[in-house]
């Protein structure tokens, strides 16, 4: 899911950003994607004569990336565990001090449009995550879509 969030991102910076976004731009970004899902798969890829010149444009690149891409997940695994009150404690923090630069209904909007769209996928992964069957966040996300749905 983060990989999908970022590619995302990356070809549809209008969703962050209030631009418009030109053909030209599409493609250079596409380009973008492309090569950032290629620097985080764990396949190889082989290419050739017949490979699109977008895949060619940064092949030689692809090692390296990759090569940040394991170093990145291998420092994370490497890092302690932060506990469920120092998180709390942050995201209060967080929230409060930028309480006035967000709107919170859009937001929450467009969280719920997302898990509309990938409503199975997101409630397979609560389940199989032992953390969150923990914390039974299946059972909740189910009851806040209930509730949103009653109310639409």
């Amino acid at each position: 899911l983060p990989l999908r969030f970022w590619v995302n991102v990356i070809k549809n910076p209008q969703f962050v950003f209030d631009i418009h976004k030109s053909s030209i731009t599409d493609a250079c970004l596409s380009v973008v994607a492309q090569t950032f899902m290629d620097s985080c798969s764990t396949s190889e890829h082989r290419l050739g004569k017949d490979s699109p010149s977008t895949k060619l444009l940064y092949a030689k690149d692809i090692p390296v990336y990759k090569g940040w891409v394991e170093r990145y997940y291998r420092d994370i695994a490497k890092m302690a565990s932060i506990s469920d009150q120092d998180m709390d404690a942050y995201l209060v923090e967080q929230s409060r001090q930028h309480a006035g630069e967000f709107n919170t209904l859009g937001a929450l909007g467009e969280l719920y449009s997302y898990v509309g769209r990938y409503r199975d996928e997101i409630l397979t992964a609560l389940e199989r995550d032992a953390a969150c069957r923990k914390h039974k966040l299946r059972q909740k996300l189910e009851q806040v879509i209930t509730l949103v749905s009653g109310n639409s």
